[in-house]
């Protein structure tokens, strides 16, 4: 097992690991239903449409990406600060589990689940957050 010096930086490593899957996926599923001469071009006109799980993934992936920032901004203040709480921990936890069942969750197109691991994701990183408040 690898020692990451903390959970928060285990979770924001793995949370890096499923970034890059989800980009492969996304990227993979985008040229197999749009065409190689479309992924390789310069991409100056407008995508042709993709299926409907390839354009689920696409989007489960964009949303990772509006909301990995901040969770890595936030673990890297925790480990930078030495502030590793109960809440950290469980917050980068949280984290980490919710954007993995996002994806599925997205690409099913499972209702109302989608919405609550996102709003968990969030959460997740509320706590890591709030670990580091002074006072807490």
């Amino acid at each position: 097992m690898m020692d990451f010096g903390s959970t928060e930086m285990e979770m924001l490593w793995l949370s890096i690991v499923l970034g890059i899957v989800q980009l492969l996926v996304a990227t993979l599923l985008s040229v197999s239903s749009r065409g190689m001469p479309w992924g390789v071009s310069p991409r100056d006109t407008n995508a042709p449409p993709m299926g409907l799980r390839g354009a689920r993934i696409e989007r489960a992936y964009r949303n990772f990406i509006e909301t990995f920032p901040f969770f890595a901004a936030a673990v890297l203040i925790v480990q930078v600060l030495n502030k590793h709480t109960p809440s950290t921990v469980i917050g980068a936890q949280v984290y980490f589990w919710s954007r993995l069942i996002y994806v599925p969750a997205y690409a099913l197109g499972v209702p109302y689940l989608r919405t609550i691991v996102w709003v968990a994701s969030l959460i997740g990183i509320g706590m890591v957050m709030l670990g580091v408040w002074p006072g807490m």
